[in-house]
């Protein structure tokens, strides 16, 4: 079959744009919950299900992550060395993260009071969802950012787990993923031990199919057009970009989220096969709202302007303290938690999680990542070659269209790249507050 060669890899400014709403979607779920507005009739479930940003961030990290070695699979460059590839996760994540884990054991005292010896050391490594009541009062979004580093030191594996698939075979890639997905839609039905007061659903292979759907996306974008227009792929890549569809799917697969198909309301436990479809529905609105903005044609104004650009290079940010400041809200502004309030509570939060979010991505977030490029500039050859640049900002790590759990750049998104971006890793942390 004749194909087309793929397009040169380039900047997104609107998955910037994205991952700042869904930085945003995250403290707005959270603000419902502390106000009681998630109580609600009807609109509390909406606000409630605001936790799926998270989908976003994942699926924003799969496919900055992923992209590099799709396109190294197909001839489009070399994928960053391991060693490359954690250093500027690491850069990314760690250090903005490791200032808001102390601020917050120190100076927050609903947190301070209870911060013993594996508090601590739990936070700090991000092991908060495998070790027993770790998760603290102003951290507990954390949970889907130990998810989101699961993932970073899963992805070599799953990158070598496929590396024979190269040249024509390249072409296997894609159902690979969709498999990957699939199968992992099933984790919560295993009956998994735990210790008490530990969850498996908040670990790895429940989230791969939010992720999945990034990694499939990425495979989409590196894969050569075929020639002939009435393929099953080609079919799909128009589906995928074709805004209309992509974002009326992901609003129906939001809203049936919203209801007790994907779980009952507030912090009541799901049942495993309401888990699979909120998983599932996940992944159609991560996938949803992402794809037209990386296969389509159609301008995106708003999420490309300099206001979304700029929440969008905060999100991470965002992300990492929005609670902490929400806990101190209430009690400056003599405002009960879970006594009404939402939209004052939620515009304080937001205006003064701005700017801290600002003055941590200059202070901190900024220079880690200058610091890990100083690093490559000292690093072997070799390791500098793999290191991918994008076509419209070759300053910028591939990365760092971050894909970052919750505030990276529009490489892609979250500020994640497979090389250094930041971390989508925004995740909002939904029914485990």
């Amino acid at each position: 079959m004749t194909t087309t060669a793929a397009a040169p890899r380039r900047f997104l400014p609107a998955l910037e744009g994205m991952r700042g709403l869904a930085a945003l979607g995250v403290v707005l779920t959270h603000v419902a919950f502390q106000t009681g507005a998630a109580t609600t009739p009807v609109l509390g479930r909406i606000w409630g299900r605001f936790d799926m940003a998270v989908a976003v961030f994942f699926v924003l990290s799969g496919f900055l992550l992923w992209r590099p070695h799709a396109a190294a699979a197909r001839g489009n460059g070399a994928a960053p060395s391991v060693g490359y590839y954690l250093r500027h996760r690491a850069a990314r994540i760690l250090p903005a993260y490791w200032a808001v884990v102390c601020v917050v054991l120190i100076l927050l005292p609903n947190a301070a009071h209870t911060a013993g010896t594996r508090v601590w050391m739990s936070n700090l490594a991000l092991l908060q969802v495998y070790v027993p009541l770790t998760l603290t009062d102003g951290l507990t979004q954390m949970w889907s950012l130990a998810v989101e580093v699961a993932f970073y030191l899963a992805l070599p594996l799953l990158a070598f787990a496929v590396v024979r698939l190269r040249g024509p075979a390249a072409r296997w890639r894609a159902p690979v993923v969709v498999g990957l997905a699939v199968v992992c839609l099933g984790w919560n039905l295993l009956p998994v031990p735990t210790p008490d007061a530990i969850n498996a659903d908040n670990w790895l292979p429940g989230y791969i199919p939010w992720f999945a759907g990034g990694m499939l996306l990425a495979e989409l974008v590196e894969e050569p057009e075929p020639a002939r227009s009435s393929s099953l792929r080609a079919r799909w890549r128009r589906i995928s970009g074709n805004r209309a569809v992509m974002w009326t799917a992901a609003l129906i697969a939001f809203l049936l989220a919203a209801t007790d198909l994907a779980g009952p309301a507030g912090l009541t436990r799901a049942e495993p096969w309401q888990y699979v479809v909120k998983m599932a529905l996940g992944t159609i609105i991560g996938y949803g709202l992402i794809a037209p903005l990386v296969l389509g044609s159609a301008q995106h104004r708003w999420l490309e302007s300099p206001l979304a650009a700029t929440i969008g290079r905060w999100s991470y940010g965002i992300f990492l303290w929005h609670l902490a400041v929400l806990s101190i809200v209430f009690p400056v502004f003599g405002i009960l938690p879970f006594s009404g309030d939402f939209v004052w509570v939620l515009i304080l939060t937001v205006a003064l999680t701005l700017p801290v979010a600002a003055a941590g991505y200059a202070l901190i977030e900024d220079p880690a990542r200058q610091l890990a490029r100083r690093m490559d500039r000292r690093s072997r050859p070799s390791e500098r070659a793999a290191a991918p640049r994008t076509s419209a900002s070759p300053g910028i790590d591939h990365a760092e269209q971050r894909s970052d759990a919750p505030g990276d750049r529009a490489d892609a998104g979250r500020g994640d790249d497979s090389t250094g971006q930041r971390p989508a890793e925004i995740s909002s942390p939904a029914p485990r507050r």
